[in-house]
Order: structure tokens, then sequence, then C-alpha cells
């Protein structure tokens, strides 16, 4: 569950935000709209983790292209053949 705040209250009650960030995401609002997200350092790290960076065939090793030859799609995919025709 994300806690929302103002800016205004951000401002004025850094301290405690910054301890319920600690536990969980706070949104922080300007004008009513959502225009930040605080959030620990821990969960930020865990986050960046899970990027990933597009490459192209030539920037990929030998056991990763082998392994993209080698791979199939799921079943459920066959459903949408009909659109490669």
């Amino acid at each position: 569950m994300t806690h929302t705040i103002s800016s205004a209250d951000f401002l004025k009650s850094y301290g405690r935000i910054a301890e319920t960030a600690m536990r969980e995401p706070v949104s922080i609002t300007s004008h009513g709209r959502e225009r930040l997200v605080l959030l620990s350092a821990e969960e930020y790290h865990r986050l960046k983790q899970n990027d990933r960076a597009a490459l192209y065939p030539w920037e990929m090793d030998d056991g990763a292209l082998s392994a993209l030859a080698e791979a199939m799609p799921p079943a459920e995919a066959a459903e949408h053949d009909h659109e490669l025709r």
C-alpha cells in the first residue's frame, strides 16, 4: 500500500515521512496530482536490479544467442497466430 501526502506536508514533516518511506512507498502529490514517490534505498536498489537493457543481436554473447534461437513461445501464444497471416 502506498501512503499519499501533499508536497506541503512533505516539507513540514520530512522526518516522519522518511520513516514511513522506510516501510512503504510514500506518494507525494502537488495540486492533487501524484508527482513523486519516496521509497527506501533498499527498495530502490531492488527495483533497479530488475532493469533490463535492450541489446542488438551483435552485442549478445553466443550463449544468449543460442538460447534465443532455441526458445519456444508459450502454448497460449498460439491464439495470436492468425495475426501473422
